[in-house]
């Protein structure tokens, strides 16, 4: 006599033998993966990859490579009489900036400058220069020991943000430039000696208002 086995008891074995051949699937198909993945897998050494990174920013050498064989000649060769400037400032300080200027984006100008005055006494980190037609206008020069602001990096005009990895590394840009130009010039600079004296000023500046201007110098050469 022939037993028929119920119909549940033959669909649950159906589904585990289903269960069983999905599994053996999907161990195949896994271990195909892992195999597909090891052929085309480049594996690199410690130095490899670190050959192959960005190299990282160090301030202080942009600087010295930056400052006296880029940033100097730039502003030397763009340099504006700061009374030119100031006429056309306050004219249409908008129409100066796309004239003489550089900025970044909606930022403030900075501008390439040069003036001739009278040094007068250095006080919290400037010395004042009268400049002869900016009578009721303050002009001063930042001469340390602190040197503020990104005037050195933004008015050449050929150092931008997108030459750097991130807003770290830009501003640490500005103040290696700061501090290669106090090596360079100011270490060696004695306000007390000009006081009084006529001085020739080249340098740069990030005025927000055109009645107060203040230097960041690359150049002081005072008549002898």
């Amino acid at each position: 006599m022939t037993t028929v086995e119920p119909a549940h008891t033959r669909r649950g074995a159906i589904g585990r033998r289903n269960r069983l051949t999905l599994g053996r699937c999907s161990l195949l198909a896994l271990a195909l993966l892992v195999v597909a993945m090891a052929v085309t897998t480049t594996y690199r050494s410690d130095s490899e990859a670190a050959s192959g990174a960005k190299p990282k920013f160090v301030a202080a050498e942009y600087g010295a490579d930056t400052y006296g064989a880029k940033v100097v000649p730039a502003i030397k060769k763009n340099a504006v009489q700061i009374t030119t400037l100031h006429k056309a400032m306050a004219a249409d300080s908008e129409a100066a900036g796309r004239t003489y200027g550089h900025r970044a984006g909606t930022g403030p100008y900075s501008y390439a400058v040069t003036l001739t005055g009278t040094a007068g006494a250095a006080r919290g980190g400037l010395m004042q220069v009268s400049v002869p037609g900016l009578d009721k206008i303050r002009v001063s020069v930042q001469i340390g020991p602190a040197v503020n602001g990104t005037a050195l990096r933004d008015a050449p005009g050929f150092i931008t943000f997108g030459q750097f990895t991130n807003q770290v590394d830009y501003a640490d840009a500005a103040t290696a430039l700061n501090t290669e130009m106090k090596t360079k010039l100011l270490k060696t600079f004695d306000p007390v000696a000009v006081k009084g004296k006529e001085v020739t000023v080249t340098g740069a500046m990030t005025p927000l208002t055109a009645d107060l201007l203040t230097i960041t110098p690359i150049s002081i050469e005072a008549a002898s």
